[in-house]
């Protein structure tokens, strides 16, 4: 990935991989990352540190990447005014997963770039149709520190398999794929909601 000397921000697909990319090319004493070290969330005391080191005068520019695969409505509200009149030598980029993560407020201030690539969900390995609790266990057990990004791909790859393995399911259990989604990206632990989808599976199985 290019070096970017300006602010702006970068949809991605995966965060982590992109600041790999990304680094080697920037000064390491001239770089910051700014992010939460316990969720995926950027919340306000991540904003109000990059506030901080952005008023740290610098005779050279400053790169303040922030990320995170969502933002907190306060925490972009509080960086507003130093992202439209930031200090002198002071460039930030912000990397997210989604365009709706941000405001528009926000995402009107600064430039923008898609580098989402499409990714063909494949299907899920498990056999669906021969499900039982050592699969789950297993499955749980190989997967325990997935990310909220692995986790919804993984409810889609299981979805797909359900289809083609023609499972029936009702409207109910159905329903559950779409809430499945919604709770991780509420900062459910991921690991939890897969549970309680394959155990879902699994029971309505044995029902037949």
């Amino acid at each position: 990935m290019n070096f970017i000397d300006y602010s702006t921000i970068l949809i991605v697909n995966d965060i982590e991989t992109t600041l790999s990319e990304l680094l080697p090319n920037y000064p390491a004493h001239s770089t910051r990352i700014i992010k939460n070290e316990e969720k995926e969330e950027f919340l306000l005391l991540q904003a109000t540190l990059a506030i901080k080191e952005a008023y740290i005068a610098t005779s050279e520019k400053k790169y303040i990447f922030l990320c995170g695969t969502t933002f907190r409505k306060e925490a972009q509200n509080s960086l507003l005014k130093i992202l439209e009149e930031p200090p002198k030598n002071v460039i930030f980029i912000i990397i997210t997963n989604s365009k709706s993560s941000l405001l528009p407020t926000i995402y009107s201030r600064l430039a923008y770039k898609n580098l989402k690539k499409s990714i063909l969900k494949k299907e899920s390995i498990l056999d669906l149709n021969k499900l039982d609790l050592k699969d789950i266990y297993n499955f749980l057990k190989e997967n325990q520190k997935i990310s909220k990004s692995e986790a919804k791909e993984i409810v889609e790859t299981i979805l797909i398999k359900v289809n083609k393995q023609k499972i029936k399911l009702s409207h109910k259990e159905l329903d559950f794929f779409s809430k499945s989604i919604k709770l991780i990206e509420l900062n459910s632990r991921p690991i939890n909601v897969i549970t309680t989808l394959l155990l879902s599976i699994a029971n309505q199985k044995n029902k037949h």
